[in-house]
């Protein structure tokens, strides 16, 4: 299916937050006799949205068996699983494998010969984060309900257009949540993780030097827009390269994310979920933090825009850019009175999820969006913010 669409626009898809009764493969009795209760709190519409929908939320947690706190701190950790399950789909129907796990696209052939000039295993590891985070959002939405709180749920704002390239899933086409098409990337984690002296924790106005700075303060496309982008192999491999930066830069702010969530946690099972899924985040950070060093140098400008984009190469010698040294270094932690130590890097919980939201929307990813997905994104960061630690 080929549609004519502005090549700078985006996309969103539906499949992955289906209905919940659909959604968990083995679910638990008290989900199914909760469906009522879903029913009233999860089809808000599209017609109410914004603070029409937290209004919803807050009346349905008058029955939860959760602090409001906690449920907040799971229910915006679950809507960021969806909006990256979004994202990483759109990756997975183009580059990546399609299967009973990740079902949908069909695979573009240059783009992924592309994506495995950085990686021969690209598709398997884009298939496998793909995986991980829709079980992220679906274990946390079913979760909420089985302890009578309502979910996180943004159908009503998949309006997005996204590719219209050879693999995409059609059906998806113009119901995307978030755009890869007009990304500002910050590489700053790069030398920040590898960085000795300064934590931004205790250094919040240190500037961390960009791995790749013409990633940063424009706007790329990390998958080919349309089959037109698919027809220069120079620019192809920097939308490929530009996907390899991405996927780490979206994974180390899941790193950070989860450990300062859980500082605000008082229910200890929810304190157990969060440092749980955490980790899985790091693992990913790990994995495309060591495969986007092997991005392959090269200049290219984008034949829409007219941007320019290199990427450098980065088997240096130099400490702050070496793609070999992919072990956090030891940096100073809570006082610099204490020895330096390897840790993940920020963890200050103080307006963590506000800043994780707005971390996100300057990437771009949100470009195209409403307002009432900033209204709802936004007072469910706060919601999560203002969580503090009970007895």
């Amino acid at each position: 299916m080929k549609t004519a669409v502005d090549p700078t626009a985006n996309g969103s898809s539906k499949d992955e937050n289906r209905p919940l009764e659909d959604n968990y493969r083995k679910p638990r009795k008290r989900f199914i006799s909760r469906r009522s209760f879903l029913s009233k709190t999860i089809a808000l519409g599209a017609g109410t949205v914004g603070a029409g929908l937290v209004s919803g939320l807050r009346a349905a947690e008058a029955s939860s068996s959760l602090s409001p706190g906690d449920a907040a701190l799971l229910r915006f950790a679950a809507a960021l699983e969806i909006l990256e399950a979004d994202f990483w789909i759109q990756y997975n129907e183009l580059g990546g494998i399609q299967d009973d796990e990740v079902p949908g696209g069909s695979g573009n052939k240059a783009y992924t010969e592309a994506l495995e000039v950085i990686e021969d295993e690209m598709g398997d590891y884009i298939h496998d984060n793909t995986d991980d985070e829709i079980t992220h959002h679906q274990f946390l939405n079913a979760y909420l309900v089985s302890r009578g709180a309502p979910p996180a749920n943004l159908d009503a704002f998949r309006t997005l257009m996204g590719s219209t390239a050879t693999g995409v899933n059609p059906a998806k086409i113009g119901h995307r949540l978030t755009n890869l098409t007009r990304l500002d990337i910050d590489t700053s984690w790069w030398t920040r993780y590898r960085d000795d002296s300064h934590n931004p924790d205790l250094d919040p106005n240190h500037v961390f030097p960009q791995a790749v700075p013409t990633l940063a303060g424009r706007r790329h496309t990390a998958i080919p827009r349309t089959d037109a982008d698919t027809t220069d192999p120079n620019f192809l491999q920097a939308i490929a390269n530009t996907a390899a930066f991405h996927f780490p830069t979206i994974e180390q702010g899941g790193s950070s994310l989860y450990p300062a969530l859980a500082q605000r946690a008082t229910d200890v099972e929810v304190l157990r979920i969060l440092m749980s899924i955490g980790p899985t985040e790091t693992m990913h950070f790990q994995t495309w933090s060591d495969v986007a060093g092997n991005a392959p140098p090269l200049t290219a400008r984008d034949p829409v825009t007219g941007i320019f984009v290199t990427f450098p190469d980065l088997e240096v010698e130099d400490e702050l850019f070496d793609k070999a040294l992919i072990m956090p270094e030891p940096c100073p932690f809570l006082s610099r009175s204490l020895p330096i130590v390897s840790i993940i890097r920020p963890t200050n919980t103080r307006g963590a999820a506000v800043g994780a939201l707005r971390f996100l929307r300057a990437m771009g990813l949100f470009i195209g969006q409403s307002d009432a997905f900033f209204a709802y994104t936004t007072q469910l960061a706060q919601e999560a913010d203002a969580a503090t630690r009970g007895i």
